[in-house]
């Protein structure tokens, strides 16, 4: 258990660190050179936690129905 838990605190930290780098050096997606670019396209990362959150609505929604068929 404390190594999932160190896992999953490292990936937060990790995040958080190239975010705050992003946000404190000034290195945005507004039309920079490209050794200017920040870090992580955080539009990208938007767009792909949207696309799994949606995703995983679907599979719980037709996990539900699956399960509601087989028990009655």
């Amino acid at each position: 258990m404390p190594v999932l838990f160190g896992f999953i605190l490292g990936v937060i930290v990790t995040i958080a660190g190239a975010y705050t780098y992003d946000a404190q050096t000034g290195r945005t997606a507004n039309g920079l050179t490209s050794a200017a670019a920040p870090v992580v396209n955080w539009d990208i990362v938007g767009d792909h936690w949207t696309n799994f959150q949606a995703d995983l609505r679907a599979k719980t929604e037709d996990l539900e129905k699956t399960l509601k068929r087989h028990v009655g």
